[in-house]
């Protein structure tokens, strides 16, 4: 183009000369003028045979251009399957929204126990997030994140969003089995698809993830059925189990049989599904997965599993789910190590406590499928959940490689 705009130049230069030469009248002039005429055609013609050949190579060059191919997904290097940002997490407990990663910084708004949002960054202890309304910091300590968004290798089934599986000894309890409890599925954005929510406590997320590392090193994958539970699901169940076993004395007996008793099986008050630190897990035999892209990230998904048949069905309250002979103090973190494993425990079952228990996740005595993270609980205890919500949307968006 600089070439052009040059030549342009000098022809405008020897066309300006020209004029100011035909001004003088001469015939010296004029002949000088025809000869300047002739030399103005020649350069015409040159500077449009230039421009022509310009476009014409411009022309080429343009359809020559190859766009580039997508480039190759990225693997996340991190403590889960993918990065925070664009995950849906929530506020477990009221909290202050920040106008900076700092606690002593101004409040913007006070977020409700259950509010959704957006992970837009992390720094330190402190989640950058978006919700419906409004930016700011919040600390990650006393938040929830959706498991699905950041470990999409695990098989999710919430069962008590669409038909429960509870029974107790076998039986149906009225109006709890093969009901659904809550709402707890969305569409989802970033993985495209509607999805279970699966919230657990951020820090408990990475804890399963090293979980479902193991299982997959071995071919296998975990299984969650449930993670936060509303407690007016929680409710539900121990009225209708309550008064399921006041009529029916083997019920009565599987769960109020000494050492065992009712709150061992289905939590009388708030548990630690509405704190947030708690799983039921099962495990399958992986026979199909797949590579997926998830943003610019590449994750794999499950697209064939058997299930790994375990001492009861997931979800039978009583004590024919027992992980011990007899009850161990849950809130200890090294008590079930000297516990004596039932002898329903088969090596299905075991093999789902070891990958939970390296991962730093503590058994429950009473429920082969369920683990806590008794780190996350102490880490939060005097300003943890209480369950009073629901959470049945998300704000999910894929994943974004930092630039």
């Amino acid at each position: 183009m600089r070439i052009n705009k040059n030549w342009r130049c000098a022809f405008i230069g020897i066309l300006t000369g020209a004029v100011l030469s035909a001004c003088s009248g001469s015939d010296e002039q004029t002949e000088t003028e025809e000869s300047e005429s002739a030399t103005t055609s020649s350069a015409v013609e040159a500077v449009d045979s230039a421009e022509m050949a310009s476009s014409e190579t411009s022309n080429e060059e343009e359809t020559a251009v190859v766009q580039p191919e997508n480039p190759e997904p990225l693997t996340y290097e991190g403590d889960l399957e993918l990065p925070v940002n664009g995950a849906t997490g929530y506020a477990s407990v009221r909290m202050d929204l920040k106008a900076t990663a700092d606690a002593g910084s101004e409040t913007l708004a006070a977020l409700k126990a259950g509010t959704a949002f957006e992970v837009l960054e992390e720094v330190g202890d402190w989640w950058y997030v978006q919700t419906a309304t409004e930016y700011g910091w919040v600390q990650h300590l006393y938040c929830f994140i959706n498991l699905p968004d950041v470990i999409p290798s695990i098989i999710y089934d919430n069962t008590n969003t669409y038909a429960s599986k509870f029974v107790s000894s076998g039986k149906a309890i009225p109006g709890i089995t093969g009901e659904a409890l809550y709402d707890g599925k969305a569409y989802n954005m970033r993985l495209g698809k509607v999805s279970d929510i699966v919230p657990v406590l951020y820090s408990m997320s990475k804890k399963i993830h090293l979980a479902q590392q193991a299982a997959l090193a071995e071919g296998n994958s975990l299984v969650i059925y449930e993670g936060y539970r509303p407690f007016s699901a929680q409710k539900l169940t121990v009225d209708s189990l309550t008064n399921l076993a006041a009529t029916d004395p083997e019920v009565m007996a599987g769960i109020n049989t000494y050492p065992w008793d009712t709150n061992w099986f289905i939590a009388t008050n708030v548990s630690n599904h509405q704190m947030g630190y708690a799983i039921d897990v099962t495990l399958a035999k992986i026979t199909e997965q797949q590579e997926i892209i998830i943003g610019d990230y590449a994750a794999i998904a499950i697209t064939g599993y058997t299930e790994y048949t375990m001492p009861t069905t997931i979800h039978e309250l009583s004590m024919a789910s027992a992980t011990f002979t007899g009850p161990v103090k849950s809130s200890s973190p090294t008590a079930w190590l000297q516990a004596t494993l039932a002898d329903t425990m088969n090596e299905a079952a075991i093999l789902l406590q070891r990958y939970c228990t390296d991962a730093g996740l503590i058994p429950l005595a009473s429920e082969w499928w369920h683990f806590n993270d008794l780190d996350a609980r102490f880490s939060t205890e005097g300003n943890s959940s209480k369950g009073e919500y629901l959470l049945d949307s998300t704000r999910s968006e894929a994943p974004e490689a930092a630039e």
